[in-house]
């Protein structure tokens, strides 16, 4: 056994602490969620998922993987749910990758056709995080955009896993089970902080599209306030 869990979460820190510190992630964390900018999020996590789950079915059988295979963690159904609520029925025909999330797309195709072990990486970036933060997630994004049900947000519902937190357990043993030597476990920390780097390129494209939002808004509102005191006078 190896002491791989530990590890990646030390290896990391500090890029965990910079990906919640972008500002399109603190406003979520303080219940600011702009319900346009959360349904593009909900897109871009479809394809992130989409490549992950993918990649890791087809190199299930691989000793890196197989250990921390979980087909009750996967997102894409519960993704396809949330993106039908936003965008309609015809969702696939709205939707495509962002320009950072087709970078992060590439990079798990690319890894997993050269070195395949790096795809834990990107699995325990996702998500550990997703169980370790998703109930919370999931209501402040409720109470944000005035949901009343899980729709729209059956992202964070896993429905398959009973006990999060004995998951998370049996998860992180898992990870300790892979074979791994000093150089792999190096290769996959160093891997898991580019997961990190990836996803906050896709929080800080998120926060331009709010800020520019905001902007607009205020326009509008300066406008409409101008127009009333024309009236006034």
């Amino acid at each position: 056994m190896s002491n791989l869990a530990n590890q990646l979460r030390e290896g990391t820190t500090k890029a965990h602490s910079m990906a919640e510190n972008v500002s399109f992630v603190k406003s979520f964390l303080s219940g600011v969620v702009d319900k346009n900018s959360y349904k593009k999020l909900v897109a871009n996590l479809y394809f992130v998922y989409s490549a992950i789950e993918q990649e890791m079915a087809k190199h299930k059988s691989h000793s890196a993987i197989q250990p921390i295979y979980f087909p009750e963690l996967n997102r894409k159904k519960s993704l396809e749910k949330d993106l039908e609520f936003y965008y309609g029925n015809e969702w696939e025909k709205e939707v495509q990758p962002s320009p950072a999330t087709q970078v992060y797309v590439n990079r798990i195709h690319s890894i997993s056709a050269t070195q395949p072990e790096l795809l834990v990486a990107h699995a325990y970036t996702r998500y550990l995080g997703d169980l370790s933060g998703g109930q919370i997630l999931k209501k402040i994004a409720q109470s944000a955009m005035q949901l009343s049900t899980s729709e729209g947000v059956e992202f964070y519902n896993f429905r398959n896993i009973k006990d999060e937190k004995a998951f998370k357990n049996q998860y992180r043993s898992a990870l300790d089970a892979i074979p791994v030597d000093e150089k792999l476990t190096t290769e996959i920390i160093s891997e898991a902080n580019v997961s990190f780097n990836l996803n906050m390129k896709i929080f800080q494209e998120l926060n331009s599209s709010l800020i520019k939002i905001m902007i607009m808004l205020l326009l509008n509102t300066i406008g409409s306030f101008k127009g009333n005191k024309q009236i006034v006078k």
